[in-house]
């Protein structure tokens, strides 16, 4: 196992070094710090089986799903144009049917009609950093896929407590749990939405324009521990808690223009490549000669492209068949869930070893692939 001393050393070369390397070989900085990170860890410099490197990373995710939320206005959001927001259901509703059709229809595991339609923002934050945020399909990619994403947590949840508890009391606490808490959300929104619009004024006393303690900062930091402290309490999907969030920061301090670029900074420069180089490390390089484990991994992400593709036809008429590749390309990356029900179906002996390997091996494709195609089609 790789030493603190090796681990800290690695990381912070491939920190500092992956937006030159990525310069230098033409491939967007998330998919080569997976890479990078596969390779260190084959070569030993640093070990997914190192507590603390988990446990970094393991915030490194929560925070970018927290980064997630803070694109998120949700006033803007319940604003969103009625024949827009129908296409949105329409595609992740044929996102779900083509998968279970597909599933049932040659006989796949189960997991297939689950994990194939997921949908994750995570790294469509990564994409705004590296293209902007005025880019049409992007915003409508961003705005979908929020839709997507309650929904894939939703079914994430319920597909946790069923393998963890069964079909028994637990289980059904677990999702009225879910629903509570998204209701107790619901109404905190609309109380302070109340609040501010009567007291505009606690908004800047809380979060001033000038301020020399950083206060937007500690609030933002606050709210985020809060709700990843409530979520894990009630035993829900952590990164769902700091997904709300951010969407709590952005939907009510609005006026504070500088904290979004100010937490991204600091997520994007430190802790969001710790947690994509530790994926990478976690990955066995070795295990792509397993027996048919490539060929798996390769009819995975055929499988979850495939069915983006089909339902991105929805937006046709809305973005032209270029956008609309590029939007079903932005929403084939849900890394991080796709890792979570692989691991949570592997541990729950649902799946195989071979499997586990197929999926997280799909899982790093479909970002390599997905960002470098992205990038082919945008020039």
């Amino acid at each position: 196992m790789a030493s603190e001393i090796s681990i800290i050393i690695t990381l912070s070369l491939i920190i500092l070094l992956s937006p030159f390397l990525s310069k230098f070989v033409k491939i967007p900085t998330t998919p080569l710090e997976i890479i990078v990170g596969s390779i260190a860890g084959y070569f030993g410099f640093i070990s997914s089986d190192n507590h603390f490197f988990e446990l970094v990373a393991e915030f490194g995710f929560l925070y970018l799903m927290f980064l997630a939320g803070v694109e998120v206005n949700l006033k803007k959001l319940l604003k969103i144009d009625k024949d827009l927001f129908q296409k949105g259901l329409a595609y992740i509703f044929v996102l779900f049917l083509t998968s279970v059709s597909i599933t049932y229809a040659f006989d796949l595991a189960k997991i297939f009609a689950i994990t194939t339609p997921l949908i994750s923002v995570g790294l469509i934050v990564a994409l705004t950093k590296e293209y902007g945020k005025d880019e049409d399909w992007l915003k409508l990619s961003m705005t979908i896929g929020i839709i997507g994403e309650v929904v894939s947590i939703c079914v994430l949840t319920f597909v946790a407590g069923a393998l963890e508890f069964g079909l028994t009391t637990e289980f059904y606490k677990s999702i009225i749990y879910l629903f509570l808490f998204l209701l107790v959300f619901f109404m905190i929104f609309k109380s302070l939405r109340i609040l501010f619009w009567w007291y505009p004024e606690i908004k800047t006393f809380l979060m001033p324009h000038f301020d020399k303690s950083e206060k937007d900062i500690r609030i933002s930091m606050a709210i985020f521990f809060l709700t990843i402290a409530i979520t894990l309490y009630l035993h829900l999907e952590v990164a769902f808690g700091a997904f709300l969030a951010g969407v709590f920061i952005a939907t009510f301090f609005e006026h504070k223009t500088s904290l979004p670029h100010k937490l991204e900074s600091f997520g994007f420069g430190f802790l969001v490549p710790i947690f994509f180089i530790y994926i990478g490390s976690s990955f066995k390089i070795e295990s792509i000669f397993y027996d048919g484990l490539l060929l798996k991994a390769i009819l995975i992400v055929i499988f979850m492209l495939f069915v983006r593709f089909l339902a991105s036809f929805v937006f046709l008429n809305t973005l032209g068949f270029r956008k609309m590749l590029l939007f079903a390309l932005s929403h084939s990356m849900p890394l991080t869930l796709l890792i979570a029900v692989a691991t949570l179906a592997y541990h729950s002996v649902s799946i195989s070893k071979d499997y586990y390997f197929a999926f997280i091996l799909a899982s790093l494709f479909e970002v390599i692939i997905s960002m470098i195609s992205i990038k082919l089609i945008k020039k």
